[in-house]
């Protein structure tokens, strides 16, 4: 089960981290951006570490008290989570 989970939560982090570069670039360019909403969802789904790690490497979204304290809340979570479900099996 915590390798599902561990797979998961990889997979989900690099997609988000790579939305998070992508949104940056297309806002320096004013281009058409990525909602907030599909961020934050990447994130909860297991992609916490991907988009706090974005977020930060970035610069993306930190004036935004939801990314700056959601996506940080998310990741510990989904961490304590994978733990969790290591000790379990």
């Amino acid at each position: 089960m915590w390798k599902i989970l561990l797979i998961g939560m990889a997979v989900m982090s690099l997609l988000a981290f790579i939305l998070m570069g992508i949104d940056k670039r297309r806002a320096k360019r004013h281009q058409w951006r990525i909602p907030e909403k599909t961020l934050l969802l990447t994130a909860a789904c297991l992609g916490g570490i991907g988009g706090t790690l974005g977020m930060f490497c970035f610069h993306h979204k930190t004036k935004h008290w939801y990314f700056r304290y959601g996506l940080p809340a998310m990741m510990l979570v989904q961490l304590v989570l994978l733990l969790w479900a290591g000790h379990v099996i």
